[in-house]
């Protein structure tokens, strides 16, 4: 894995990040799609919307390259206190995917490894994630770095009722 090196995102990267962003909203929307949403073009828009947060101060956005294409990235930021969540400023892990192909070569790992390093150097006293259930290999990887579980979400689709009722 020496090959594999993890860089700051440029905006050259803008379609490997859609694809990746896209295929991280499609993994998530295939989860649960009562919860998920899936836009008609994710690519476009994930991949714009990445690149926009390249050169955001509060914002980090990783790439893993190897020999010269992007097989995964990261996304990170700072959070500001907020009362509806209860919870302290922080460093937020927001993304974090892999291309299928090489996963189970630590990529993944470094990828928040190194974000997490970003968020410490900011001063954050904590880095939070979300992680979608199901997601099994990411519940593990998150626990392996030291994560602990602080929240569950719990959803619940509310009937419309018929028309003219």
């Amino acid at each position: 894995m020496q090959d594999v090196i993890i860089r700051s995102a440029t905006k050259a990267d803008e379609p490997a990040l859609g694809r990746y962003g896209a295929a991280l909203m499609r993994t998530h929307h295939t989860l649960d799609p009562k919860r998920f949403i899936l836009t008609a073009r994710p690519e476009a828009g994930y991949g714009r919307f990445l690149v926009s947060q390249v050169d955001e101060p509060g914002c980090l956005v990783l790439v893993a390259e190897r020999a010269g294409e992007v097989v995964g990235y990261a996304y990170a930021g700072l959070e500001p206190m907020d009362w509806m969540q209860l919870r302290a400023p922080c460093g937020f892990l927001h993304d974090v995917f892999v291309d299928p192909a090489e996963r189970g070569q630590g990529i993944g790992e470094r990828l928040v490894r190194e974000s997490i390093a970003w968020l410490a150097s900011k001063g954050q006293p904590r880095a939070v994630l979300w992680t979608a259930e199901g997601n099994d290999a990411a519940h593990r990887l998150f626990a392996r770095l030291g994560f602990r579980r602080t929240m569950l979400e719990m959803a619940l689709e509310l009937e419309r009722p018929a028309p003219g009722a």
